[in-house]
């Protein structure tokens, strides 16, 4: 699953209101990376709340590619020169393009950026849309990392939550992946409409099975917007879902996967950089439809987004007038803490003090109170020299995010 960060409105509440700081307020700036958003699926899932839209009758590739090269043209100026660590193709589904517009994708990106030799390149695929033949040529093109959308491997659940695959065809994705590229994540669901433990831990082992280096497990959650929030299901409560939570933990931390963020589960050396950026306040450069960036500058953080309807996001790029830009706007120095800290607190090891100066361009001091707040809560660790929650801190995460505001 593509990695989302909502962008907070003007007016939110906050707790300290800071001054901005004089003069330049980074003294180095964070990773980049870059996320490119592939907006159709064959069908959209009642779940999702992505920026998701069925596919045409036949997929505008050329138009896409058209534009989101006008899209690239148009960030330069604000990225120049700077070298990117990992490149993120999610959707929607990425597997539904050509091989030939993959490739075109990855050159384009050369031609214009300064890739990292050894940057990781990760794409979305759908287990219903993958072809052997066309994972081979994603791996020639260059990208080194597949993320399959597994979610079950029980063929009732996969109905329920409208995937067009079955699980037969998710195992056959799975082998496909693995011969293709040597990085694998498997996206699956924990706590399904009606699931119990059993079954929840079956499809575990089934995923443990295969033995990927990732793997990325979602608590289902009801989002606003979609089919489920409308005609909700029934789910488990939340003690069986903790119950179910706890024993994923177990099971994976016994292969040998840690748990090193909310839902991300690795082998050592296979954590995905591009998701570790993310949540370690690094930059990243949103294309496409709907896609959200957040760029450091030496003075200034801005949080940007794009037109989230494909043909006006096209028309907008195409027109080389900054219209396919929905919002651009500065994060401000009262915002930056709980921004940070919304990050940073996913990370089981947290991350070390010195980063929030880093990466905000503020003193600790202007988080000092809420700082000592936590730990005397028993949230927050009290090694001064790492921002960590506890795992108590862990289990209350939005409480302990909160905090921050």
């Amino acid at each position: 699953m593509a990695i989302t960060i909502p962008i907070r409105q003007a007016g939110a509440p906050t707790q300290t209101r800071l001054k901005t700081p004089a003069g330049a307020t980074l003294t180095s700036l964070p990773p980049l990376s870059v996320y490119i958003h592939v907006p159709w699926c064959v069908r959209k899932c009642p779940y999702c709340d992505f920026n998701s839209h069925a596919v045409p009758a036949e997929l505008p590739e050329r138009a896409y590619l058209d534009a989101l090269r006008a899209d690239l043209e148009q960030a330069l100026p604000s990225i120049w020169g700077r070298q990117v660590i990992s490149v993120f193709l999610g959707g929607g589904t990425p597997s539904l393009l050509s091989a030939a517009a993959l490739d075109e994708i990855l050159a384009m990106l050369r031609a214009y950026l300064n890739l990292w030799p050894d940057a990781e390149i990760t794409m979305e695929a759908n287990p219903g849309t993958a072809e052997a033949g066309r994972f081979r040529d994603y791996a020639a093109s260059g990208v080194n990392r597949l993320s399959l959308g597994i979610q079950s491997f029980d063929d009732a659940q996969l109905k329920k939550l409208g995937r067009i695959h079955d699980a037969a065809q998710a195992r056959a994705a799975i082998e496909m992946a693995q011969r293709a590229v040597s990085r694998v994540n498997l996206d699956v669901m924990f706590a399904l409409p009606g699931q119990d433990m059993a079954a929840c831990m079956d499809d575990v082992q089934q995923a443990l099975s295969f033995g990927t280096e990732h793997l990325s497990l979602y608590h289902l959650t009801l989002e606003p917007n979609t089919v489920f929030a409308k005609y909700p299901p029934t789910l488990p409560d939340d003690d069986t879902s903790a119950a179910m939570q706890d024993a994923i933990e177990v099971a994976l931390d016994t292969a040998g996967l840690q748990r090193y963020e909310v839902s991300a589960y690795a082998k050592p050396g296979a954590r995905s950089r591009h998701n570790l950026n993310y949540w370690e306040f690094g930059d990243y450069l949103g294309l496409g439809p709907g896609a959200h960036g957040k760029l450091s500058f030496h003075d200034r953080i801005v949080r940007e987004a794009r037109l989230r309807s494909p043909d006006t996001w096209m028309a907008g790029a195409m027109a080389r007038d900054g219209s396919h830009i929905a919002e651009t706007r500065s994060v401000g120095p009262d915002e930056l803490p709980f921004e940070f800290m919304l990050n940073a607190l996913r990370l089981k090891e947290g991350v070390a003090a010195t980063t929030f100066s880093e990466r905000t361009g503020l003193s600790l001091a202007a988080i000092s109170r809420a700082l000592q707040a936590a730990t005397a809560r028993g949230l927050l660790d009290s090694d001064p020299t790492r921002l960590r929650a506890t795992p108590l801190g862990w289990r209350f995460l939005n409480d302990l995010q909160e905090m921050f505001l």
